[in-house]
Order: structure tokens, then sequence, then C-alpha cells
């Protein structure tokens, strides 16, 4: 009983480990500030390292990305203080679009495809 166990705890380690791998900042405040200028809506997420509901937004972001084009996703690790001060975000798993310059949407935690894609599409 007690192998087995540690095999069970020994799997999730290593699952957490993958969702924090699979995490990287992409924010680039240049890159962000020539989107909007050139008119591109523009979708950023927070992460932060370990966090589950994180990886499933990124996850549903990533299969947007694939389908709605013109658009810019950008993620950022939400303890990187420069960023979460320029775009006022506090929590991981953040979303926020932009669109001509302005904030359009904000939600916190929504990790579902129906509701992400439904902000997207709202953006387009």
């Amino acid at each position: 009983m007690k192998k087995l166990f540690f095999i069970i705890f020994i799997f999730l380690i290593a699952s957490f480990q993958t969702i924090a791998f699979e995490k990287k900042t992409t924010f680039n405040k240049e890159i962000f500030n020539k989107a909007q200028s050139d008119g591109k809506v523009v979708v950023v997420s927070s992460w932060i390292k370990y966090c589950t509901s994180c990886a499933k937004q990124m996850k549903n972001l990533k299969k947007a990305e694939k389908e709605f084009e013109n658009i810019l996703y950008l993620t950022f690790e939400v303890t990187n203080k420069e960023i979460s001060n320029l775009l006022n975000v506090e929590y991981q798993t953040t979303l926020i679009i932009f669109k001509n310059n302005k904030e359009i949407y904000r939600s916190i935690g929504e990790t579902g495809k129906e509701e992400i894609y439904k902000a997207i599409k709202s953006s387009i």
C-alpha cells in the first residue's frame, strides 16, 4: 500500500512539474505596444508556477491561437511586478483582451473554452 501511495505521489509531482515547464513569459512591452498601434487584438494572460487553472487557461488559449487569426497572445508570470503593475494584474489566471489601445475584457479564473472563445469572438 505504501508503495502504491509513493508511486501516485511521484506521478502527481511529475505532473505539476510538467505543467510548470509549459509556462513561459512571452509578454514584451514593445511587442505589446506595436501590436496595439497596428490595430491587432491582444490577449494577455497571467500565470504562476504550479497553478493548474493557469495551465488549463493557457491550454485553451493555445487552441484559440490556432483558430483566431490576427490576434497576438502574450503571457507573463504574475510575480513579474513590472508587467503586473503595468497591466494592473494582482492574480494568476487573469485574462485581459485589448483592442484599439483599450482594455475591452478582463476576467480572473476563467478557464472554460466556451467563455474564453466567446470573449475573443466579441473582440474581433
